[in-house]
């Protein structure tokens, strides 16, 4: 299947705009999978450098994982802030203990303006954006995370770090 909601200034990138390949992850904070992909994405990341640009889009899984849509709020709040890239780390780095109060914390600890913060998670205000990035996944045949997207293609190989590195770099 292939990617149908192209990548915009709407999505979460990391890396060099002009890069030669573009890796699209739908991805769930809570999810044990996306979990384990974190580190491999992390370190590819470094591997390919200014050749990858990375983009991040919400697919929470909220009936499996009861942490997962505040964690996706919890980063597009960060991201008004400048920081959704710190939020969706740590996230993801404090998978294993998320829960409300955690979620505070962790937005406490990289500095966000904590009353903002509240005010924004309350209010829900980026419910629509979390449900447009879940619905263009789902209209890409996402039905579990991590789905990945490598060039607008989708990446259906066992998710195994190397093997996803070579993909990636062949794609150069």
């Amino acid at each position: 299947m292939s990617l149908i909601q192209p990548v915009s200034d709407a999505d979460h990138i990391e890396g060099n705009a002009d890069a030669e390949v573009t890796l699209v992850e739908y991805g769930d904070y809570e999810c044990s999978y996306c979990g384990a992909a974190y580190p491999v994405i992390k370190h590819i990341q470094r591997k390919m450098g200014k050749q990858l640009r990375f983009v991040f889009r919400n697919f929470p899984l909220a009936n499996m994982h009861p942490f997962a849509e505040i964690s996706a709020e919890a980063a597009e709040a960060a991201s008004t802030q400048g920081k959704f890239w710190q939020m969706h780390d740590v996230l993801y780095e404090n998978q294993d203990s998320l829960s409300e109060e955690m979620i505070f914390a962790l937005a406490q600890k990289i500095g966000l303006d904590m009353e903002v913060f509240t005010k924004d998670i309350k209010s829900q205000k980026y419910r629509p954006k979390i449900k447009k990035d879940f619905m263009g996944g789902v209209k890409s045949g996402v039905n579990g995370t991590p789905t990945l997207f490598i060039n607008g293609e989708r990446f259906d190989q066992n998710f195994d770090g190397e093997l996803l590195l070579e993909t990636l770099k062949s794609a150069v």
